[in-house]
């Protein structure tokens, strides 16, 4: 905890913290658009080093809440995921009409994340919240369901390891998401 707050503390007014913050979506993007025009070698050590960069944007949490309540959310999170991506897995039902409806949902959070960037609204962001991890159990079932049927295609070595990289990119960011949405819900805040 220390050398965390001791690390955002010095770069905090400098452009780096925005370097820090913005870096995960960079490589988010470059993953997600590029990952036609890059070897899967590539691809895999991008998202190696994005989940570092995550883990380095992701630190801040612990400024902002205690040990303990993280932990307890990370936990939540796990079972929650577990259990969603166990019935994504093996279930018959056909997840694929949520997908759209899902994703207008995301849209739908960005856009009022963004929106209470400048409104500061505890009510709006406790929907968020609400909305938010409604959204992200159901993209962790439809994701699972969508990279399980995408593996019974066969294909080359090469198109293989693009689609598992783009499937754990999937099913990472569903779990950060429902962890962040979950934490803004149930996460004990630091009170100096």
């Amino acid at each position: 905890m220390a050398a965390s707050s001791g690390f955002y503390q010095a770069i905090a007014g400098t452009p780096l913290i925005w370097l820090v913050m913005l870096a995960p979506l960079g490589f988010v993007l470059v993953l997600s658009f590029g990952i036609q025009r890059m070897s899967a070698g590539t691809a895999a050590v991008l998202f190696w080093i994005y989940a570092a960069v995550m883990g380095l944007s992701l630190g801040s949490i612990f400024l902002v809440f205690t040990g303990a309540s993280i932990a307890r959310v990370f936990f939540i999170t796990a079972a929650t995921y577990g259990a969603m991506s166990v019935y994504g897995y093996t279930t018959r039902t056909d997840l694929s009409g949520f997908g759209s409806f899902l994703m207008m949902g995301l849209i739908g959070i960005v856009i009022a994340s963004l929106v209470n960037l400048f409104l500061k609204s505890d009510a709006l962001q406790f929907a968020i919240s609400i909305i938010g991890v409604l959204v992200f159990v159901g993209l962790t079932a439809y994701d699972t369901q969508r990279i399980k049927a995408m593996y019974l295609e066969s294909d080359t070595d090469e198109l293989e390891g693009k689609k598992a990289i783009l499937g754990a990119l999937s099913l990472y960011l569903d779990f950060i998401n429902l962890f962040m949405m979950l934490l803004q819900l149930f996460g004990a805040r630091r009170n100096d």
